[in-house]
């Protein structure tokens, strides 16, 4: 068997980031809520010099926001299910909004295939997550898939 060659045409991680970003955002990636002199420490720079690369970072749209990780089971939704939503014909733009408004939903991607969408759901219990089904069922066929544990968490491609 011979091993497969790296296509020259195909690059990965290509990006204009410096050492000193990865390190910025490798540090915010693992607390958000780093003070300035805090991440300067943490990357070995002054606080007004990482002040200003993470508004650069910001203004560059590599960095959108600061956010926090809930976990959903400890406010009360102990179900978390992803959910492919395949709409009827002529019914994608009503099944986007139906998703959009439904608050279970707490996230949606639209992904390529047959199903256009794949959305991750958190409720309280089967009977909500058969009603929130129910809900689509009218004008979308789904497959869902109950989350039973994480392996990856979220995390920062290489930099």
């Amino acid at each position: 068997m011979t091993k497969a060659k790296p296509r020259p045409d195909i690059q990965f991680g290509k990006s204009s980031l410096d050492e000193t970003d990865a390190r910025i955002l490798m540090a915010l990636d693992a607390n958000a809520r780093l003070s300035m002199s805090e991440l300067a420490r943490t990357v070995g720079m002054s606080a007004p010099s990482v002040s200003e690369r993470v508004r650069k970072l910001e203004a560059a749209g590599v960095i959108r926001g600061f956010t926090i990780d809930v976990d959903t089971r400890a406010i009360g939704y102990p179900i978390r299910a992803m959910v492919k939503i395949r709409p009827l014909p002529g019914k994608l733009h009503l099944v986007e909004r139906l998703i959009e408004e439904q608050p279970g939903f707490v996230e949606c991607d639209k992904i390529t295939g047959d199903d256009p969408f794949l959305a991750r759901l958190v409720v309280n219990s089967i009977e909500q997550m058969d009603d929130v089904l129910e809900a689509l069922s009218e004008h979308a066929v789904t497959s869902t898939a109950v989350i039973k544990g994480t392996s990856v968490k979220r995390r920062l491609p290489r930099l």
